[in-house]
């Protein structure tokens, strides 16, 4: 995943797409930081699913920002953050749809054998385990809770 990035970035450079660039080069940094830190601790590099991680944890830090300026009545701000948004979910597996994440949680249950909101921290394990990056936990959380009771 990391030399899908670089690649992506000297794409970027060569033919001059700045805001890709600039966006390329923000989850470049993100991921140096996080090898910093995991070297501070004695650590390996990052993987690709803490890089996941730090990509899913950007999407959402642009989506609060553009929500921000769209209450700010800042339109431009918000469609940068969107573009951003877009760009950083190239590298990012494809998400799955409400009925997809529906189906996937009705699966694990049945998988698991859970009965109960007991369950619940099972279900979740195994969801993503098998679903890594593709949805959103939170909303499969009240889905799976809602399921149990």
């Amino acid at each position: 995943m990391r030399e899908q990035i670089s690649e992506a970035l000297k794409t970027a450079i060569r033919t001059q797409d700045k805001k890709r660039t600039g966006t390329l080069r923000l989850i470049n940094a993100a991921i140096q930081d996080r090898d910093i830190a995991n070297r501070g601790q004695g650590k390996d590099q990052v993987n690709d699913d803490e890089i996941l991680q730090i990509l899913t944890k950007m999407v959402k830090q642009r989506e609060e920002s553009a929500k921000a300026f769209e209450e700010g009545n800042r339109v431009e701000l918000a469609e940068q953050e969107r573009d951003e948004i877009a760009i950083i979910r190239d590298f990012m597996p494809k998400q799955l749809g409400d009925d997809q994440v529906r189906n996937a949680c009705q699966q694990v249950i049945k998988e698991v054998g859970a009965d109960g909101l007991r369950d619940m921290g099972k279900c979740m394990n195994a969801l993503k385990e098998k679903f890594p990056g593709q949805m959103d936990f939170g909303k499969a959380s009240g889905i799976v809770k809602g399921m149990l009771q």
